[in-house]
């Protein structure tokens, strides 16, 4: 988890994990983890966290949009839709919005590609695992989407692969 003093962040995403990653657990049949700034704040780079992003397979973002229907955020419209596909859901969650986004895929020179996650490792939340993606995986995927907030959380979370060798 991320050791800077940010107590407000730390208390948000602490009350949102709470909120949230049990019904993760128990709902979804697939592999499922965070990405975004919400996996780079627990990996320790110091960003600001608006939303947080859960990457999981299409069927299990179908099954969580039935079970937190009465969370679904209907105002929200999905952004970068000429860069971004998924089944995407927004929901109303306390501290912060959680989005779905059930096989995402990103356009390319290739056209559209999946995007995947290749090691993911676990953080504990009030003694819940959480997977995030490990952070070169982060700084991967983060410099793929090619979005400048993308870019500049990559470049956040550089420092972090210098200071394990």
């Amino acid at each position: 988890m991320n050791t800077s003093v940010d107590v407000d962040t730390a208390a948000v995403l602490r009350e949102v994990l709470v909120a949230c990653v049990p019904d993760l657990h128990h709902y979804c049949r697939d592999p499922w983890t965070l990405i975004g700034s919400g996996a780079a704040w627990l990996a320790g780079a110091r960003v600001t966290v608006a939303d947080l992003d859960v990457l999981t397979s299409a069927r299990d973002a179908e099954t969580l949009i039935g079970h937190w229907r009465a969370r679904l955020d209907t105002t929200t419209a999905t952004a970068d839709a000429e860069r971004f596909r998924s089944r995407f859901a927004r929901f109303v969650f306390p501290g912060l919005a959680v989005e779905i986004m059930g096989g995402l895929e990103l356009s390319g020179e290739a056209g559209w590609e999946p995007v995947r996650v290749g090691e993911i490792i676990a953080v504990d939340i009030a003694g819940m695992r959480v997977p995030i993606p490990a952070v070169e995986e982060q700084i991967r995927v983060l410099e793929s989407f090619g979005r400048p907030k993308d870019r500049q959380r990559a470049a956040l979370l550089k420092p972090l692969c210098e200071e394990r060798l």
